[in-house]
């Protein structure tokens, strides 16, 4: 009697969990009519989102045009600049290689990077492979992303790293970073046995379905189906042209994907491959390391949050009780966002080709109707 009596419980609590899943879903219609309309409103060529929930991709959908001028409608599977997105994949595949004893990612950077100098040499002891992946080394903000916007090779910017100093010491701030972040690729490409691009390819693109995503330029203009991107002019948006430059941080800002990948990719971590992504690593990546008090001053996000820290690769808000786990992506022409919320089982994830803060009105009014929140207004 107490094995049947098991299976009720655990079915109710299952029955349970669903309903509340639902509760907090917003209607899909009324999404897609805010997404479609919030486009128009702002005159953006076009978009794409993913809506995950109940175990599953509920809705991939694409609006408005490829590029401004064209007939080419943006769908599903149309391929965008995720930008900084692309960091939600080192930290996972980081993770991966640690648990596999390839990597121990609290390697002073001296160890594991001795090319990469400081002001200070001390410096490079100090700083740990977990701080590039966790935006912790303490140096200033966005180092030398000004000479990747001015069309420097990257080559040429490393040296310049030994003019930097910390402003504060190592995991004792926030620091995000591009150039520093994307350091990592040595280090797991030397760890992983194969060159950065391969390994997130074979360990997670491929596995989880991911058959749109891509690294660097050439990917994205040899696909037909990829939207342009594209950049305010005189009150109007105009196409603008391809930047090689961000994509040399093929970790950090390396990778292009459509709307059904990034449902793939939010799937999976909510547990939907975990063959491909174990639940140990998700655990990891996000759990929360250091705080990101600035997130709370958003216009629209800081509305909602009541904490925010980075973690490995993601960002980690706090709604309530509820975390939510967050990237957002910018480089010219493109926007993207994706989260997900380990409380309800939701996933968004958004993409659009055009530099446009519409995002945010899209994404956070979503999320506060999942969590039972007044819509952020501008």
């Amino acid at each position: 009697m107490v094995q049947p009596l098991h299976r009720l419980l655990v079915l109710v609590l299952a029955l349970l969990g669903a309903q509340v899943a639902a509760a907090a879903l917003p209607d899909l219609d009324a999404f897609d009519r805010h997404f479609r309309d919030t486009l128009a409103e702002q005159g953006i060529p076009g978009g794409a989102y993913a809506v995950i929930a109940q175990g599953r991709v509920l809705r991939v959908q694409g609006h408005g045009l490829r590029a401004v001028g064209g007939s080419d409608p943006v769908d599903a599977d149309t391929v965008f600049r995720l930008a900084s997105v692309s960091k939600t994949f080192a930290g996972p595949l980081a993770v991966q290689l640690a648990q596999e004893g390839r990597l121990d990612l609290s390697d002073s950077l001296a160890q594991q990077l001795p090319q990469l100098r400081f002001k200070r040499a001390e410096l490079s002891q100090r700083l740990r492979v977990e701080d590039l992946l966790g935006q912790s080394t303490g140096l200033v903000p966005n180092a030398y992303d000004n000479l990747i916007d001015d069309g420097l090779a990257l080559e040429r910017i490393l040296p310049r790293f030994r003019e930097l100093d910390a402003i504060c010491a190592p995991r004792s701030c926030y620091s995000y970073q591009n150039i520093a972040f994307a350091q990592v690729e040595p280090i797991l490409a030397r760890a992983g046995g194969a060159g950065y691009a391969e390994l997130v390819e074979r360990r997670l693109f491929r596995p989880l379905g991911m058959q749109g995503a891509s690294f660097g330029l050439d990917a994205l203009t040899a696909e037909s189906n990829h939207a342009r991107p594209h950049r305010r002019e005189a009150g109007r948006w105009v196409e603008a042209e391809l930047k090689p430059g961000y994509y040399q941080l093929a970790p950090a800002a390396g990778i292009n994907a459509s709307a059904r990948d990034l449902g793939q990719w939010l799937l999976a971590q909510m547990g939907g491959q975990p063959d491909a992504l174990s639940p140990a690593v998700v655990a990891t990546v996000t759990t929360p390391r250091v705080r990101t008090p600035r997130e709370l001053k958003r216009r629209l996000w800081g509305q909602l949050l009541d904490e925010a820290h980075y973690a490995l690769g993601w960002r980690v808000y706090r709604i309530g009780e509820s975390p939510l786990n967050y990237h957002s992506g910018w480089v010219k022409g493109y926007v993207a966002e994706i989260a997900w919320s380990p409380t309800h089982q939701i996933g968004l994830a958004l993409l659009l080709n055009a530099e446009s803060p519409a995002i945010g009105r899209i994404s956070t009014a979503f999320w506060a109707q999942v969590h039972d929140r007044p819509v952020p207004t501008p």
